[in-house]
């Protein structure tokens, strides 16, 4: 089952970070700007961020199983369409259909360990799952850059074609974890409704705030490092993920670093310095992508303190938010995953939108990002005790 979550929580970061090293390629195969290039990314957070919404009700009230599987077929058919895409609105119009099945497995999989853990014991497995799941992102630039290297960029998204197929197989595996007597019987009209009364929840609306604000930040390193490590600073595509695979070492060392003190600091502490340590590295990058100090290393280093920031974060913001919800964990985890890759939306479009060639852009907007996500998490009272796990 660990294994099984782990990939299909992967879905969200292996569907963008297999094709990374490839964007400068594309934009010449599609004739299209750099800038208009990177629009596919933030097409892709559209359909994942409003995509997550229908499959929480959906999951609340059917099982799990069944919307992932659905999904999974959504994910196979929009990577298809990538591969044979010739321009880049068309591009984008699959990457949202590839999202909006994706978000499935990843809103899904949250919920799944919502049912079978409660408090810091899930934020614990959470961040577990998490670190496993880092070797996608770990290795998917590299793995994109040698398919670049053999192939024309159309192969990885072939490639992502079998991920599906093969995450689908291994779906027949995977137990329900959401019995019938435990369902929402609501219908999905309801359910719908319901997420006018979880917006109004001040606790809830902090841990939304704190990892979307930090997602704003994480999807501008993720849109703008290709043109930054590639473009600028003269990277070769093979060499660039490696460069990304050091942000994912550091989210892997912070997830397990966290899995560890949640239990002594709590949910919220952990927040709170996750969010100090994304302030501090943004405002670095800031300064260095202004003045161009210290050259590529100059902006690895505190991007790779930013990244790190994600393993105190996520997995927290997450539980925190479905802790006190168990009957509507797929609709709070929906509510909470299309907060964080809504804000990825403003962030990947931003640095898309000033695109310079520089990594400036991209600098400013983690920055902005990351003071925010501090905002939100002085917003957080002291946490409650964990309540038992009554289900």
């Amino acid at each position: 089952m660990l294994a099984i979550l782990s990939a299909l929580m992967s879905f969200a970061s292996i569907s963008t970070d297999l094709y990374l090293p490839a964007l400068p390629a594309m934009g010449e195969s599609l004739h299209a700007e750099t800038g208009s290039v990177e629009l596919t990314i933030s097409g892709y957070l559209v359909g994942f961020s409003i995509g997550q919404l229908f499959w929480g009700p959906i999951g609340d009230r059917y099982g799990r199983r069944l919307p992932i599987t659905l999904g999974l077929l959504l994910f196979i058919i929009g990577s298809a369409g990538c591969a044979l895409s010739n321009n880049v609105p068309t591009m984008i119009g699959w990457r949202m259909v590839q999202a909006v099945g994706a978000c499935a497995n990843v809103v899904l999989a949250r919920a799944m360990v919502r049912d079978l853990y409660v408090g810091p014991q899930a934020a614990r497995m959470l961040s577990v799952l998490m670190t496993v799941m880092a070797i996608a992102p770990l290795i998917g630039p590299s793995v994109g850059g040698l398919i670049l290297h053999v192939a024309t960029w159309h192969a990885i998204f072939w490639t992502l074609v079998g991920v599906g197929m093969a995450t689908l197989w291994a779906l027949t595996v995977l137990p329900e974890t959401l019995p019938p007597e435990r369902r929402n019987p609501q219908s999905i009209t309801s359910a719908f409704l319901g997420y006018g009364r979880l917006l109004r929840q001040p606790r809830l609306l902090a841990y939304a705030g704190v990892g979307g604000s930090f997602y704003g930040g994480m999807f501008a390193y993720v849109a703008g490092t290709p043109v930054a490590y590639i473009s600028h600073h003269h990277v070769s595509p093979q060499h660039y993920g490696l460069l990304f695979g050091l942000g994912i070492v550091g989210i892997m060392l912070a997830n397990q670093i966290n899995a560890r003190l949640v239990r002594c600091f709590g949910i919220d502490r952990m927040i709170r310095f996750g969010a100090g340590l994304a302030t501090c590295a943004g405002m670095i990058t800031a300064l260095n992508t202004w003045q161009d100090w210290g050259g590529l290393w100059g902006l690895v280093i505190p991007l790779f303190f930013f990244a790190s920031a994600t393993g105190f974060i996520v997995a927290n913001a997450i539980v925190g938010a479905m802790d006190g919800y168990p009957e509507q964990a797929g609709a709070v985890s929906a509510l909470i995953g299309a907060t964080q890759y809504g804000t990825g939306i403003l962030g990947s479009a931003a640095v898309g939108y000033f695109a310079d060639g520089t990594p400036f852009p991209m600098g400013v907007s983690i920055a902005l990002f990351g003071m925010g996500s501090l905002v939100f998490s002085c917003g957080l009272k002291p946490q409650r005790k964990p309540q038992a796990n009554t289900d």
